[in-house]
């Protein structure tokens, strides 16, 4: 099979493509016959050397894929060849074929191509966890999402959305705003042309916003965690700017509010009864025509470099696919 490998670590342009065996599904594990493969920030710190897992070289890259389960392991019951399926990996999916435990797919719902269920798990997974179990989000408070039009933070508008708050969305570019109001932000805050703070303060009645999106962190998590409201939730998703910002601690005492980490990959491990729950009503919702995922590009698999240097260089808008099949 063909395989996108990272035999050192660097950047993007280094991933070489080649033939290697393919790989065997284990008693617990199915084989996926990968379609689709979803781009996401961790493939372009893993390649580098920089995420919290550093696979053994030569690795491919790529944590989520969509594809037909092609054999499976004697312990699996709730799959059989010839499903349609979405899987997260770790990493793997940038290749023709992967081995990935079974509780980590679930069947792909009618209606959904695989470029889409590609682009879909980690993204909403993570969203959903965001504010459910961790912002413990209410219809009618008020959202605001930083990094707007990213994969994360596009669903994170959705998600609010679908839950009845008012979301604000802020992202650094007009074009980018334009995504995240199609999405449903009622709201919008371009971050490069005015005080994100006092943007807050001012589309909020001075009160701040109740639960606070960031996936972001540098300058823009400083900013808004000075804008969050009496027992609000600052969510700490990511850190795409390249900054691990540190918080004051008197403001959570002042405000009355709430750091709270997010991070769904454990989550849906330890909590894999609430995560399938999860998955349930976003599901429904995409039935509905209430989560309509935004793929901007897709490349193929030869050029799948690219497609995780598009991402690492915030070029992206909504979700990047590297098509395999």
């Amino acid at each position: 099979m063909k395989a996108v490998l990272c035999k050192a670590f660097g950047p993007a342009e280094t991933l070489v493509l080649e033939e290697v065996a393919s790989p065997q599904a284990k008693k617990n594990e199915i084989l996926l016959d990968v379609h689709a493969a979803g781009v996401n920030f961790p493939d372009t710190l893993i390649i580098e050397g920089k995420y919290q897992f550093k696979p053994p070289f030569p690795f491919s890259p790529g944590g989520e894929a969509a594809g037909v389960v092609s054999a499976v392991g004697e312990k699996i019951t709730h799959l059989k060849v010839g499903d349609r399926v979405m899987g997260l990996t770790g990493w793997g999916s940038f290749a023709e074929q992967i081995a990935v435990p079974g509780y980590n797919v679930m069947p792909i719902p009618d209606g959904m191509d695989f470029v889409t269920a590609a682009a879909f798990s980690m993204t909403y997974g993570t969203s959903m966890h965001a504010l459910k179990q961790r912002a413990l989000l209410q219809p009618g408070e008020t959202l605001l999402v930083l990094g707007a039009s990213g994969g994360v933070g596009l669903a994170a508008v959705e998600i609010g959305k679908a839950m009845g708050a008012r979301v604000i969305a802020a992202a650094s570019s007009s074009e980018k705003l334009e995504v995240a109001r199609l999405a449903g932000a009622d709201e919008l805050i371009n971050y490069t042309e005015t005080n994100l703070k006092e943007e807050i303060k001012r589309l909020t009645d001075g009160n701040g916003a109740d639960v606070i999106y960031d996936p972001v962190g540098g300058d823009l998590f400083d900013q808004a965690a000075r804008s969050i409201a009496w027992n609000g939730r600052l969510l700490v998703v990511g850190f795409a700017s390249g900054r691990i910002p540190e918080f004051p601690v008197n403001l959570a005492l002042l405000k009355g509010a709430s750091i709270v980490g997010v991070f769904w990959g454990s989550f849906a491990q330890r909590q894999p009864q609430d995560n399938a729950a999860n998955f349930k009503q976003l599901f429904g919702w995409f039935a509905e025509g209430k989560l309509k995922p935004l793929v901007s590009q897709t490349f193929a698999l030869e050029h799948t470099g690219q497609a995780i240097d598009t991402l690492g260089q915030r070029k992206a808008v909504g979700k990047v696919v590297v098509k395999v099949r």
